[in-house]
């Protein structure tokens, strides 16, 4: 019997209960009708719905309408509408077009049957499924399973997806083509980085991804590159130039490293270049992205470019001729100064700028604090992006502006 069962849990009978009542005709019809409310509206809309429905029921359906506008940016709006979800399954679950990527991968691969372990509220599952892989959707929660479940049915994929409320590490993958985990890495006291602290831990993820034809793990993209296992291919994921997760793919290309920018894809793979040399700031300034950064191709970036580092030590790269890359964004360098706040607000005020876009790598120095010391007020309508880092070893400003 899992842990928590409901049968003997009060407390965890109660939210299997308020969910329940929304998969109801009347839970349904209340789902509709609260769709989109305002918050600012919400106390006056439950009062007034509070007079023909349960008040635990109107509670629920509220909340579930906040969960689906936050959803909306993960799944996007038509899917969020119609699926269900837990606050900790929105803020855990894969972006949909990251999902949609891993999913064709592994169809590409001719994997039709899968294994997805911790399943969480169905994300990856649907993603799959929609790919046309067979999917076991896998979680011991109650309560996530029954979201599963249903999210499931809401979307179409009932005949495509099983879910089953279980331990994972009781769950026999041999029937499978694949197998798919993705670790819990949040606990009590918030984000997890020791990946041995994950729910399995990765070492009990890689021993069953060891065991099936092909698997792929998710997992955080903070995770040493010394922690990656040597039967493994590593790729780093972006979408829209916000890193969302690291894969560990087995089954595919032992040792390989790789960083793969959505939407596109655009995937770059790793050659073991060493790192490069550091040379004087040209023309123009490159900024990696991060998925990039985290799989350690920086180097293979300049090598494109034919271009160097501004530091050791900082993955900034220059060069003198502008070169259109997907891996990273261009910018045309102005000005080369020593850090002096006096003088870039002088020089800001002479410019007449009125936009300051400021990043950073290498600085201690807060974007905000910098920007509300240097551009209390606009000066005028022009823009300007100032780079806060380390030039040779010395802090400095560049500052430039989108190429193009």
């Amino acid at each position: 019997m899992p842990d928590n069962d409901p049968v003997n849990d009060p407390q965890a009978a109660a939210p299997l209960h308020a969910f329940a009542a929304l998969l109801t005709d009347e839970g349904r019809a209340l789902l509709d009708e609260v769709h989109g409310t305002d918050p600012a509206d919400e106390l006056a809309v439950a009062t007034r719905l509070r007079r023909e429905h349960p008040a635990a029921l109107v509670s629920a359906a509220l909340g579930q309408a906040r969960l689906r506008q936050r959803a909306a940016a993960k799944f996007g709006a038509a899917d969020a509408r119609r699926m269900f979800f837990t606050p900790h399954g929105v803020e855990q679950s894969t972006r949909a077009s990251v999902a949609a990527y891993r999913a064709a991968r592994l169809a590409q691969a001719g994997v039709t049957s899968l294994a997805d372990l911790c399943c969480g509220i169905g994300g990856d599952a649907i993603a799959l499924a929609r790919a046309g892989i067979r999917v076991l959707a896998v979680d011991r929660d109650p309560l996530t399973a029954a979201v599963a479940r249903a999210n499931a049915g809401a979307l179409g994929l009932a005949d495509l997806i099983e879910v089953r409320e279980a331990d994972v590490t009781e769950v026999d993958t041999a029937p499978y083509d694949a197998v798919f985990v993705d670790p819990a890495r949040r606990g009590g006291r918030g984000r997890i980085f020791d990946p041995e602290a994950y729910s399995p831990p990765l070492s009990w993820a890689v021993e069953a991804a060891l065991r099936a034809p092909r698997a792929a793990l998710k997992v955080a993209p903070g995770i040493p590159h010394e922690a990656v296992p040597p039967q493994a291919e590593a790729e780093w994921i972006s979408d829209g130039g916000d890193v969302k997760e690291a894969v560990l793919w087995f089954g595919a290309e032992p040792g390989l490293v790789r960083a793969t920018l959505l939407p596109g894809p655009h995937s770059l793979r790793g050659r073991g270049l060493p790192d490069p040399e550091v040379r004087p700031v040209g023309r123009y300034l490159y900024e990696p992205d991060g998925a990039v950064v985290r799989a350690h191709l920086v180097a293979e970036v300049a090598d494109a470019l034919d271009g160097g580092l501004i530091d050791a030590t900082i993955a900034y790269v220059t060069a003198d001729d502008l070169r259109p890359t997907p891996y990273a964004t261009a910018y045309e360098i102005t000005d080369r100064l020593p850090f002096n706040v006096k003088k870039l607000k002088a020089l800001l005020r002479e410019r007449e700028v009125g936009v300051l876009t400021v990043k950073k790598r290498g600085s201690a120095v807060e974007p905000e604090e910098l920007r509300r010391k240097v551009l209390p007020k606009p000066y005028g309508r022009a823009a300007v992006t100032v780079f806060l880092t380390r030039v040779a070893g010395a802090p400095a400003m560049l500052l430039g502006h989108p190429a193009g």
